[in-house]
């Protein structure tokens, strides 16, 4: 099964919540901490990630990068 990663760029997340909700192996959440503007930015909080992008196309100020990992 294919693998990846995700990295937030908590800067620009603002908690709404989409990528969560598009993610297809349900590996994002809302943080507890907040980052500098005040939002709980999401984060990757189990295994499972596949590297496929949902996430990163869903969301609508681009703060989800996607990395696929090479086995």
């Amino acid at each position: 099964m294919a693998k990846g990663r995700i990295e937030v760029l908590e800067q620009y997340c603002k908690s709404c919540g989409l990528c969560v909700a598009a993610c297809p192996t349900k590996v994002l959440r809302i943080s507890e901490k907040t980052n500098a503007k005040g939002y709980r930015p999401v984060e990757q909080f189990k295994e499972g990630c596949i590297g496929c992008g949902v996430c990163a196309v869903t969301c609508p100020d681009a703060a989800i990068e996607v990395f696929k990992i090479q086995e």
